[in-house]
């Protein structure tokens, strides 16, 4: 069988000169990735987004296939780090050393993490939606963490009206009386005693954190479940309920409290360099969302 030699149409060059493109490349490549969790190593499925800048000489198109092998070939047999993406980036520039000086790799996933109940003795596994990305100019890499954590919120507003209400109920009750201690306990452990209770909901904060090549995507979900405390929770006997409402009530928050909370603990954390964070509280008094953004300042600003 002879060789055929086959067309390269990406390869075409004509008189007028080529416009560069800014990026390049496949989204949402089809891959398993191998992450390491303390259990053993874990294959789940994954997204890839792989990118070259088409800047350095005129040309009508990119190597996709070399993009295409070199993600699958680097992210599926490796452990997924983010010095892994930035290997990957070198490899992307390496094939396309005539076309691009940059490069960049970003990696969508689910990510298990197991989580204690707060007060009982069970676990469960959580999963954490996140980004991992690797982006690289002329050998100068930066890496980025991008997550996003589901937690309570209870409206500080609709807590101090409904104490206005538990306020004044109890003076219809027992204004005109002596109070006995036993009465009014019983009486408060009843629907009659606590007659109204703030509306909460399901909340969002989306981080986007600048960091190092050996960074762990698990720490920034920790630093702002911390920060927050009112993570949603997944094993969950009664006193694991109790708890969770004792926290609501002891940490209610407005979104712009959320984004304090945020910074005040991103900003103690000397291994992140940059940072932005988005929180969004799912209002169940409104059909809107209550929506605050905060950054480091610097240079990430927007996702």
């Amino acid at each position: 069988m002879t060789n055929k030699h086959l067309p390269d149409v990406a390869k075409e060059t004509h008189t007028e000169k080529f416009a560069p493109i800014d990026w390049v490349g496949m989204g949402s490549i089809e891959l398993p990735i191998l992450l390491k969790q303390a259990d053993g190593v874990y294959r789940i499925p994954a997204r890839a987004d792989a990118k070259v800048s088409l800047d350095k000489k005129p040309s009508r198109g990119i190597h996709m296939s070399r993009l295409y092998l070199i993600t699958q070939e680097t992210l599926s047999k490796n452990e997924m780090t983010l010095g892994l993406l930035g290997q990957a980036t070198d490899e992307f520039l390496k094939t396309h050393e005539e076309l691009s000086t940059q490069a960049l790799i970003q990696v969508q996933f689910e990510a298990p993490l197991v989580r204690k109940a707060l007060k009982s003795a069970n676990q469960a596994w959580r999963s954490y939606p996140v980004t991992l990305s690797a982006f690289n100019e002329n050998g100068v890499k930066k890496y980025y963490v991008e997550a996003v954590i589901t937690y309570s919120s209870t409206c500080p507003a609709s807590a101090a009206l409904s104490r206005q209400l538990i306020q004044d109920n109890f003076k219809q009750q027992f204004g005109a009386t002596s109070l006995d201690f036993d009465v009014v306990h019983q009486w408060l452990g009843t629907t009659q005693g606590i007659v109204a209770t703030p509306h909460a909901q399901r909340s969002f904060a989306r981080v986007k954190i600048e960091v190092g090549p050996n960074y762990d995507y698990a720490k920034i979900i920790d630093v702002i479940e911390d920060a927050l405390q009112t993570a949603v929770q997944g094993a969950v006997k009664r006193e694991d309920e109790q708890e969770f409402a004792l926290r609501n009530g002891q940490n209610l928050m407005f979104c712009e409290d959320a984004a304090r909370r945020g910074k005040e603990a991103l900003d103690k954390q000397s291994d992140i360099l940059d940072y932005v964070v988005e929180f969004s509280h799912v209002e169940s008094l409104h059909p809107h969302n209550a929506v605050s953004h905060i950054s480091a300042g610097k240079n990430l600003r927007t996702f």
